[in-house]
């Protein structure tokens, strides 16, 4: 922040909060909460994230004329709602859901005094792997400048900031002394070395400060990890808000008040101003600059983006318990961490399903593994069950190995059934790529946790988690056996992973090369991998599409997410090599 003595003060307040798609009541509520602790903090300013009202993305909702005209009353309301509470004199920007003649409008609305005093409709709309906007809203070309207490205030709406020479570029043409940018931008890992960079350049574009403020928490897939910003005219960052938690970032900005009051066409946007309040703001003590949150270290945001789906996913969907099968394995052992720091252990119901091929070791670190957690924990074994279906039907091979795990996911759905748990599947990116999973089998749930984390990955994560609680004093949750032991699905004697798969790290150096990176098969034996594990890879990997299309939702993590950002023809001719 600069001090030069005599220029207007703007406290603005950045409301970083985990919306609910759908819930209109529940989501005015949380803005009326939030923004009356801006008004305690004395911000002139709140900023909610993208479509707050109504959640985000709202998908085929938006179709819907009923929820449309829901949002947009909802939205009138508030205004009353926010001047009621005593908040009337906080400007608040609040994305929601429009419908005009046009269409439905991604939009945001600035509420002032009891009223909605301008409206915004998104610019740009992008087609990625997250979500498809050009299906569902229309694109806009106004642009309201709000003049609050002689301070010009331009608005982005999220992906609006990605164009070169679009609305950020017509508001610095202009003329405004702050650009805010209401966002639902989905985590991926790394993706803040994007995102400040982008916002500074913007930033430098307008010629003004950049506030950037972003959701939180999990909706379906995706999760919103924060991170909201606030960053100079010269693209230095002031504050920056933590990531995964609900959070008010309160900043002071001393900006000129030389904007100038063009209105007109630049390029393809109308600019036209609204006055809010013309009146000088009274001088007030400054507060101190708050703190910078520095990013989460990438084990520990990749662990913090888990946490947040699947706990949103259970609260938000009524759940308030979960079950699964306890292997003993890593890959089981990481959930039941996972499940028990989203909802604690007392809402984790561990299930071991032993087989007659099932190890000691196997049981016994499953049972340490509870009592580690504080989860409930009980056997179930399968024998029986497997050996009815394996006698009445005569099979052998394969076909007795996946009625080992059918057997178990029948269990696991019966359990449900009866006391209400979501079943998370256990499965792994790496596994669910290739299809080295059982469908129906371990395949079966309403969520499944770490379906976008690569193998290696998960024992990245199981280490960290366990060197976090040494750090703290606590148990690790994770027995070192199952973190060190050969991976095995125990279906037959003696059996290891590496019978079917190359060696994990080999096998996730391929796959993030073939599936996140979308290289052929000549890209890979330019990589250096052999041509024999290639062609092995490549055929797994495109037969399973099928088996992918019936695997339950998980936290998206990566750039391409199976079902969500990747999709493939099942019935497809085509093939690498």
């Amino acid at each position: 922040m600069r001090e030069d003595v005599g220029m207007p003060q703007l406290r603005i307040a950045a409301a970083q909060v985990n919306a609910r798609v759908g819930d209109l009541a529940g989501n005015a509520d949380l803005i009326v909460e939030w923004s009356r602790k801006a008004a305690e903090a004395g911000a002139h300013v709140v900023v909610f994230p993208e479509m707050c009202l109504t959640g985000y993305p709202v998908e085929d909702l938006a179709l819907r004329e009923s929820f449309a005209h829901a949002s947009r009353r909802t939205l009138d309301e508030l205004a009353v709602r926010l001047a009621d509470a005593g908040c009337g004199d906080v400007a608040a920007f609040v994305g929601y859901l429009d419908l005009d003649e046009v269409g439905p409008r991604n939009a945001a609305a600035v509420l002032y005094q009891g009223k909605v005093v301008a409206k915004q409709f998104k610019h740009h709309l992008p087609n990625y792997g997250v979500f498809d906007e050009r299906r569902y809203y229309q694109p806009g070309t106004e642009l309201d400048v709000v003049r609050l207490h002689g301070l010009e205030i331009g608005m982005v709406i999220c992906e609006d900031i990605w164009q070169d020479g679009g609305p950020i570029a017509a508001l610095g043409q202009a003329g405004v002394d702050l650009v805010v940018s209401p966002n639902a931008s989905p985590y991926e890992r790394n993706k803040d070395d994007q995102r400040l960079p982008l916002v500074a350049r913007r930033a430098a574009e307008a010629g003004a400060p950049l506030a950037y403020v972003n959701l939180i928490g999990g909706q379906d897939e995706l999760v919103f990890d924060g991170d909201s910003i606030v960053v100079t005219q010269e693209g230095r960052l002031l504050t920056r808000a933590p990531q995964f938690v609900e959070h008010l970032m309160v900043v002071d900005l001393d900006l000129p008040g030389t904007a100038p009051r063009t209105e007109g066409r630049f390029g393809e946007f109308d600019v036209r101003r609204v006055l809010l309040a013309d009146d000088p703001l009274p001088a007030y003590p400054p507060q101190p600059a708050p703190p910078i949150a520095e990013p989460l270290p990438e084990e520990a945001e990749v662990w913090f983006a888990l946490v947040t789906g699947l706990r949103d996913y259970a609260q938000k969907n009524g759940f308030r318990s979960v079950t699964f099968g306890m292997s003993g394995g890593i890959d089981s052992a990481v959930v039941a961490a996972l499940a028990a720091d989203a909802l604690g252990g007392g809402a984790v119901h561990g299930v071991s399903l032993p087989s007659q091929y099932s190890s000691d070791h196997s049981k016994d670190d499953a049972a340490d593994l509870a009592r580690r957690i504080g989860a409930h924990y009980q056997v179930q074994p399968i024998g029986d069950m497997v050996e009815v279906f394996v006698g009445q039907l005569g099979l052998t091979g394969l076909a007795e190995e996946n009625v080992q795990a059918r057997c178990r996911g029948v269990t696991l759905m019966g359990l449900s059934n009866q006391h209400g748990h979501l079943v998370l599947a256990t499965g792994n990116k790496t596994e669910l790529a290739v299809g080295y999973s059982t469908i129906y089998g371990d395949a079966v749930g309403g969520f499944a946790p770490i379906k976008d984390v690569p193998k290696t990955l998960v024992w990245a994560l199981a280490r960290w988690r366990n060197a976090e609680a040494e750090k703290r004093g606590e148990i690790p949750p994770i027995p070192e056996n199952s973190i060190t032991k050969p991976p095995s699905a125990e279906l037959r004697p003696g059996q290891l992973d590496t019978d079917s798969l190359p060696p994990y790290e080999l096998l996730d150096d391929i796959l993030d090369d073939y599936v996140e990176g979308d290289r052929g098969y000549d890209d890979l034996v330019a990589q250096g991998f052999p041509a024999e594990v290639i062609d092995r890879v490549l055929r797994m990997v495109d037969a399973a599409e099928y088996k992918r299309r019936q695997y339950p939702p998980g936290t998206k993590i990566t750039l391409k997410a199976f079902g969500r950002d990747r999709r493939l023809p099942i019935t497809n001719a085509w093939r690498e090599g």
